[in-house]
């Protein structure tokens, strides 16, 4: 039994996990989704926690969104209606975890690990093995045996030097039982660029499909596919519909560019289903919001990169100050937060002027990490209706900050309280936390 309503079997489910985080497990899960793809299995993807640029590049390999599957944020019924969206018209849906496969929040379920348990899924566990032989068998055994109740199907030995290597591995696996699902070897210039938070984006990777191909190609002659989908389970799916932040209006404008590509595709789904138009703009192209847009909805992503143009995109402005004049509800999130308010300095120490719609100024010259699961708390009742589920993850700091009403009272994973985040002036506000659900 699992921790999850059953209604109907859905397509079948594998976890691609790693001992720790730089394993190599989203090359070799991209690699994994588009040989798949190209043998014509139909596959889907989603990736554990919360993650915005794995699943852009998850979905460059498969042609499909990629969910994002978080038990800490996300309540059971919203997974049970992502894995059955992933399920329409697949036959199996490959998940990637997230860092260690037990590595999650300090209170209550979030790791990969946790996520395996409760579906019932097996895990694939990709090891850097460049400097390692029989010592593997210690590592693997430690992770199979650190819960009973985790199916830990296999392995994918990652990084491999050669045929000997491969076999002194393999032999030592065999004797703690596990199974070797396939050995990658080492190919340096399969990895994938790297920024500040993360990730380059997929739009932003040079000649991202030959990579994939070649990923995939290298897969293809070193994993033994038929032996990962015969290791994978069948994954129920709540019936229950799973509620998201309510629709922030009717009609929609959500600035979609590389810089601001942060936005949940469960989110933007979940308001097309209930009924909204959802109309991108690209602010870097200096498009404006839609005029007869009632909401506008600017994602995080990496507006400090373009600054000095953004900054010069009259018409991009221009459109978001109209709206607020006609007071359409406007909400920015991260990276859309910064935008919102009069400046942002960009690393270089330089100012950029934005769109001076809350009294904010924001520096990436005083960097200072903010990471983690925030627990919010609504300080005003519109669009927010419930207490919500998110996350920060930037590094850029608050330069100056003046007299507004607060947006959200937050706090972490554990309930210590954080105080009171992010502002509203009228129908304009934002603040630098991500929404994931609704509890």
């Amino acid at each position: 039994m699992t921790d999850w309503e059953v209604d109907r079997v859905m397509a079948k489910a594998v976890i691609i996990a790693a001992p720790s985080s730089g394993s190599g497990k989203t090359v070799v899960t991209l690699a994994l989704l588009r040989a798949l793809a190209r043998a014509g299995m139909p596959v889907a993807s989603a990736k554990v926690g919360p993650d915005y640029i794995d699943p852009r590049f998850h979905a460059s390999a498969t042609g499909r969104a990629c969910y994002n599957l978080d038990q800490w944020a996300m309540r059971a019924e919203t997974i049970g209606a992502h894995i059955g969206a992933l399920s329409s018209g697949a036959d199996l849906i490959v998940i990637e975890g997230v860092m260690g496969l037990y590595d999650g929040p300090e209170t209550g379920k979030g790791s990969t690990a946790d996520l395996a348990i409760s579906l019932g899924l097996p895990v694939i566990l990709v090891v850097d093995c460049s400097h390692q032989a029989q010592s593997i068998a210690a590592l693997v055994s430690g992770f199979a045996g650190f819960d009973k109740a985790l199916n830990l199907a296999g392995v994918i030995l990652n990084r491999v030097s050669s045929a000997r290597h491969i076999e002194l591995l393999t032999d030592a696996l065999t004797q703690i039982g596990i199974k070797v699902v396939g050995a990658v070897p080492r190919v340096d210039n399969l990895a994938l660029p790297s920024r500040h938070l993360g990730l380059v984006q997929a739009d932003e990777h040079p000649e991202l499909d030959g990579f994939l191909n070649e990923a995939a190609g290298i897969v293809e002659g070193a994993v033994d596919l038929d032996v990962l989908k015969q290791l994978a389970a069948d994954v129920p799916a709540s019936h229950k519909t799973g509620m998201h932040l309510p629709p922030l209006g009717q009609r929609i404008a959500v600035a979609n560019d590389a810089a601001f590509g942060f936005a949940y595709p469960h989110l933007l789904a979940a308001w097309r289903d209930d009924g909204a138009d959802v109309m991108p703009f690209s602010p870097l192209a200096n498009e404006g919001p839609d005029e007869d847009a009632d909401a506008v909805f600017l994602p995080g992503g990496y507006p400090e990169l373009h600054g000095p143009q953004l900054s010069t995109n009259a018409d991009f402005l221009s459109g978001l100050r109209n709206a607020a004049r006609r007071e359409a509800l406007i909400y920015g999130e991260c990276g859309g937060y910064m935008v919102l308010g009069d400046y942002i300095i960009d690393k270089a120490g330089e100012r950029h002027a934005m769109a001076g719609l809350l009294p904010l100024g924001t520096s990436f010259a005083k960097r200072k990490l903010q990471l983690g699961y925030r627990r919010l708390s609504p300080k005003t009742s519109a669009p927010f209706k419930s207490d919500m589920r998110g996350h920060e993850f930037h590094f850029s700091t608050i330069d100056w900050q003046g007299d507004a009403e607060p947006l959200f009272e937050a706090a972490d994973t554990t309930g210590r309280p954080l105080g009171s985040i992010g502002m509203r002036i009228g129908s304009v506000m934002g603040s630098y936390a991500h929404i994931i659900d609704q509890v």
